[in-house]
């Protein structure tokens, strides 16, 4: 019997990917470990490769499709002596389409937020021919509270697919479907709230030459994520001012005695922060809903500005290393995170991240916190200013910090603290070396 490949899990998160490159076509032998596709997540673009050997017999989703589902059938391998008459029972692979739209996408995400924790959605019903009869979760189970069939139920989605607004209609008409004509009213009727949902002050488009851009799965995953965290997360912003001569000057010698490495001044703040989380474990913490989860390792987060978005790759174990450790590691991360090749490991984890747009000649910003954690420091841009120092005026390099701050989990004296010991390790580096 042919083996069905489906499309992988490349996260613990990940719903629904990118299938963006094949690397064999149909007619092709494989053994096991051959990179088989790339797949576009959020995140990075990751390679699939082959668990089993045999020959490509079908191909079922095209290169660049987009929102295939984890789990779908993507490719169809023929076993040593079977050809291709051993792919006709096999069913087509259902189609990664979106709801008809938005409004539509956000009323049936919003209504099966709550009924989602109470019934599971029954399992895709099959036509009575055997093929599966597409439909979204939502629509299954509300056919399956009121007791209908959703074979019975005539689809208005993309490709024929069931969606809520159909079985409201069914129901509503006792049980029959509405005629084509009447089908998408329902629909728009069905829509309507979301899309009165609309944000207040949103001017329609108007006449001029434009271009759509259409939403990366990076870029959807960022708006949604920082929409919550706004939403939900009550932030609060502290800024401190930190000297930087004596760190510039220690960062010169430092790097005037090898070749083998290059300490930028982020690095300098990476380890300064991991310290200062290191003296107040209380900080290294995220919100968990009932409870408070204080982490044992220090991984700091840091965002890196790629083609289309940011990702926040994470060093590992900050208080524990050096700082030309955590400059070449720096430097990897970056690397892979412009080339779409991070690992999930390589970017999730870790309370607090940094934010630096020093080197666009920012002097100062708030950041918005990346959940679920619990803060971030936006660094600003170096510059000399005068300064009054035992009572004499005088200039001096000084960098704005402001942190973030998740206040359910650090108060303001937790925070004021927290940003005590870094301006301490900046201000005096040859500390960081205790």
């Amino acid at each position: 019997m042919p083996i069905t490949i489906t499309m992988p899990a490349l996260s613990p998160t990940m719903t629904e990917g990118k299938l963006a490159i094949w690397h064999v076509k149909e007619g092709d032998t494989v053994s096991s470990g051959d990179v088989l596709a790339e797949i576009e997540t959020d995140k990075a673009t990751m390679e699939v490769e082959a668990v089993d050997e045999g020959t490509v017999g079908k191909i079922l989703i095209e290169a660049g499709t987009d929102n295939v589902q984890v789990n779908d059938p993507i490719a169809y391998l023929l076993e040593e002596g079977e050809d291709e008459s051993a792919l006709e029972n096999m069913s087509a692979a259902p189609a990664a389409s979106k709801p008809e739209t938005a409004a539509e996408a956000k009323a049936e995400v919003e209504a099966s937020a709550p009924a989602a924790s109470n019934t599971p959605a029954p399992a895709a019903p099959k036509s009575g021919d055997g093929g599966r009869i597409f439909s979204s979760p939502l629509a299954r189970r509300i056919a399956a509270d009121a007791g209908v069939s959703i074979g019975d139920i005539m689809g208005t989605g993309p490709h024929g697919r069931v969606i809520r607004a159909d079985v409201d209609a069914f129901i509503a008409g006792g049980g029959k479907s509405a005629a084509p004509s009447e089908a998408p009213k329902a629909a728009s009727a069905a829509s309507a709230p979301a899309a009165a949902a609309a944000p207040v002050g949103t001017t329609p488009p108007h006449e001029g030459e434009r271009e759509e851009i259409p939403l990366t799965g990076m870029r959807k995953t960022i708006a949604k994520r920082l929409t919550e965290a706004k939403q939900t997360i009550p932030h609060f912003y502290l800024t401190i001012e930190c000297e930087l001569d004596n760190l510039l000057a220690m960062r010169k010698e430092l790097n005037s005695r090898s070749d083998d490495y290059k300490i930028s001044v982020n690095d300098f703040i990476i380890r300064a922060s991991a310290l200062a989380l290191k003296k107040l474990p209380a900080a290294n913490a995220i919100w968990g809903g009932d409870k408070i989860l204080q982490y044992k390792d220090i991984d700091i987060s840091v965002a890196v500005a790629i083609d289309g978005g940011l990702i926040t790759p994470v060093v590992k174990n900050a208080d524990k290393r050096g700082l030309a450790d955590i400059s070449e590691d720096m430097k990897t991360l970056a690397g892979k995170a412009r080339d779409g090749k991070l690992m999930p490991e390589e970017y999730q984890g870790g309370c607090f991240s940094i934010s630096n747009l020093g080197m666009f000649g920012i002097k100062e910003f708030s950041a918005v916190i990346n959940p679920p954690q619990s803060a971030i420091l936006a660094v600003g841009a170096g510059e000399q200013r005068p300064i009054v120092k035992d009572g004499e005026l005088t200039v001096a390099t000084m960098m704005s910090v402001t942190l973030s701050c998740d206040h359910r989990v650090i108060d303001g004296a937790l925070g004021a603290e927290l940003l005590k010991y870094f301006k301490g390790y900046i201000e005096e580096p040859l500390t960081m070396m205790l």
